[in-house]
């Protein structure tokens, strides 16, 4: 089993401030960016809403958008019938909750229509600043790999993490992990042979080069 605080040493020792790939400017940008961004590239999201945000600028906005004109508009992040209703009604609920304020606790974002854990986890870490650990597809396929943990449940990753990582680096070693993922720890043809943890690495089919 690979030494959490040797990874998270490593990790930042390369990737000293990490910062999430996706363009916002508050919380409700970053939320929807979030959303959009399931099963799609940042790079796209980030096409998406350069205009998307000119737009809607607040979570009425998006309540009261048409959603055939949305779907359209958000269309090229894929799943987009989904993703349309998933926004509009999470930001009714916003609206009808909070007073179209996104909240800042793990339990009132979760409680929103179309937001999971790592959504939720995403948005306090990077918009409000708080200590969260969000488990995405490279979290999950890092963490197995390094042999931090041993589960393809988001959930159950995501509480292993967080007994093995100091609390103080819960966000700064996800951001680290997401970029390690994508540049080095691929899901195809990782590049082991130039892996910073590649001594701590347990992955038994880890190549030489």
């Amino acid at each position: 089993m690979a030494d959490a605080r040797k990874v998270v040493e490593l990790l930042l020792k390369k990737y000293p401030a990490p910062k999430i790939a996706l363009n916002f400017n508050n919380p409700l940008e970053l939320l929807v960016a979030t959303i959009l961004s399931a099963q799609c590239t940042d790079k796209r999201v980030n096409e998406v809403t350069k205009g998307l945000f000119k737009k809607y600028r607040t979570a009425g906005d998006y309540a009261s958008a048409d959603p055939k004109v949305f779907e359209q508009e958000i269309r090229p992040t894929g799943f987009y019938k989904n993703k349309a209703r998933q926004v509009i009604n999470c930001c009714k609920a916003l609206v009808e909750r909070y007073g179209g304020r996104v909240p800042d606790t793990l339990e009132e974002l979760t409680s929103l229509p179309g937001v999971g854990r790592k959504t939720a986890n995403v948005v306090l870490g990077s918009a409000f600043g708080r200590q969260a650990i969000a488990v995405d597809t490279h979290v999950l396929r890092v963490s197995n790999r390094l042999g931090l943990v041993d589960s393809k449940d988001p959930d159950r990753v995501e509480q292993e993490l967080m007994r093995q990582v100091p609390r103080d680096r819960w966000t700064a070693f996800t951001l680290a992990m997401i970029l390690h993922g994508r540049e080095t720890c691929t899901a195809r043809r990782p590049k082991c042979g130039e892996c910073i943890l590649r001594r701590e690495c347990g992955w038994p089919e880890k190549t030489a080069a």
